[in-house]
């Protein structure tokens, strides 16, 4: 069950994601269908049953051209086998594919709308590891499919009578083509997000997390005239996101450092993230990215509605922020694909999350690490200030996260119950902080939040709690 949007957030109300009892989602999670490469649910045979599903789902009723879907991929070794029984089933019901190769996720919802066509896929495991691999679905109009597109598609995926679905013969049957050039007008639109910016003199260190970013991403910043110093850019299929990447902080810290660089940019494996360093070697996240790209457009009239649109994941410090400048902050359950459904609702124009999914929805319809990179590279140039600098505007609450990977997923309400040290937490921090704990969308792990103003006390809270919660669930 999808969370409402919260226009006033209560920092100290213990906040849980419940599991879906009722209707559930087998194979969908918070970013699409995910797991480990040729075991169920991402086997060759799921790709299949999506590309029909989709393919009959999905296609425009347009009897002037042919109906065609947009496939592109991460550099995972498990993409092409994937790729080839995606491309069938779609093929199967009568749908060419389109084929884009390796390219970033915001690539291919960028292109889909560029050539108008029914859909997009892309096939990535994001921030997994190498061994894991995913799908992913645009929309013609390249937003993600929302809860009842996803529910659907599900349900004629897992369908046992796949004889009520078009079998077309001869002719009919869908064709594969391959996109030429498939980066050019995705990095055109890039660049257009930030007219008349030039890095001349800019010295930036960029980690691709040997990813589908490999080839945009340098590009754009050479081409925007700065001195490029590039890392972990030599992908094999295998070692994506393999200790670089914007879940690897530290070496985003030292690459940034040991380059004397401005600032340091990471992506995770699909590019729809980034991970920012200061030139101090601060890192910097995606709530400190939010703060100061919102509170910009709040001075020149430009944020939407004077509203930031996050999760409830993001730090409490942001609501105090954006308050002091006459804005405010609507928050929903994780994920950026709700975040962009807030946004697309009521007409909000930057979101995101903390962990660097951010939407600024002049200049794409999903999560972009490269434009949100370039919203502060401009930021920095307009105001002459390094980011050092730019990123004092939000004032954190401490936070102390842990993850635990789990065997079950046992309902979280039954689990309050059984530990009553989750309620004696939530009393402690009354009226100072919050406690979160859910499970993962993506991976089998419970992750587990406490925000306060005293790390030592948070720290310690975290240390106890999930030391409880192992017993039961690790």
């Amino acid at each position: 069950m999808k969370q409402q949007s919260q226009n006033h957030f209560n920092p100290s109300k213990l906040q849980r994601e419940l599991p879906l009892e009722s209707g559930q989602l087998r194979l969908f999670g918070t970013d699409g269908i995910r797991g480990l490469a040729n075991r169920e649910p991402m086997t060759p045979e799921n790709a299949f049953r999506l590309g029909r599903a989709a393919g009959h789902l999905f296609q425009r009723k347009d009897i002037s051209r042919r109906p065609f879907f947009v496939i592109g991929r991460d550099t995972r070794h498990s993409g092409k086998m994937l790729e080839s029984s995606l491309v069938a089933g779609l093929n199967s019901i009568g749908v060419d594919a389109w084929i884009a190769g390796v390219v970033p996720t915001p690539a291919v919802a960028c292109l889909t709308r560029y050539h108008r066509a029914d859909a997009g896929i892309v096939i990535s495991a994001s921030h997994n590891p190498a061994e894991d691999n995913g799908l992913k679905l645009f929309g013609h109009d390249g937003y993600k499919l929302n809860d009842q597109e996803e529910m659907d598609l599900e349900t004629l995926m897992l369908s046992l009578d796949d004889h009520a679905l078009p079998r077309p013969t001869g002719a009919l049957v869908g064709s594969t083509n391959i996109l030429a050039q498939p980066l050019d007008p995705y990095m055109s639109a890039v660049l257009q997000s930030v007219p008349g910016l030039c890095l001349e003199g800019m010295r930036i260190a960029v980690d691709c997390a040997n990813g589908a970013a490999h080839e945009s991403t340098p590009a754009i910043v050479q081409q925007l005239g700065a001195t490029l110093f590039l890392f972990h850019n030599t992908p094999n299929g295998m070692n994506i996101n393999e200790h670089c990447g914007s879940t690897h902080g530290k070496e985003l810290q030292r690459l940034t450092l040991a380059s004397k660089a401005h600032l340091g940019i990471s992506h995770d494996g699909d590019a729809d993230r980034v991970l920012l360093c200061d030139e101090q070697g601060n890192l910097v996240d995606g709530d400190e990215i939010l703060a100061m790209t919102a509170l910009e457009a709040l001075k020149k009239g430009k944020l939407n509605h004077q509203t930031l649109v996050t999760t409830i994941m993001s730090n409490f410090g942001l609501d105090d922020c954006l308050k002091a400048s006459g804005g405010k902050v609507l928050r929903t359950a994780v994920g950026d694909r709700h975040v962009i459904e807030a946004m697309q609702k009521d007409d909000f124009n930057i979101g995101g999350e903390q962990s660097g999914h951010l939407i600024f929805r002049e200049h794409s319809t999903t999560g972009d690490g490269i434009i949100a990179a370039l919203q502060v590279l401009n930021l920095m140039a307009r105001s002459n200030q390094p980011l050092s600098s730019l990123r004092q505007c939000l004032k954190k609450y401490p936070q102390a996260q842990r993850h635990l990977r789990i065997k079950e997923r046992r309902p979280l309400d039954i689990l309050c119950k059984e530990i009553p040290l989750i309620q004696e937490v939530e009393k402690k921090l009354d009226g100072q902080g919050r406690l979160l704990i859910r499970y993962s969308g993506t991976e089998p792990l419970l992750r587990l939040l406490i925000e306060g103003r005293d790390e030592r006390v948070i720290n310690a809270m975290a240390d106890q709690l999930i030391e409880q919660l192992s017993i039961i669930l690790g």
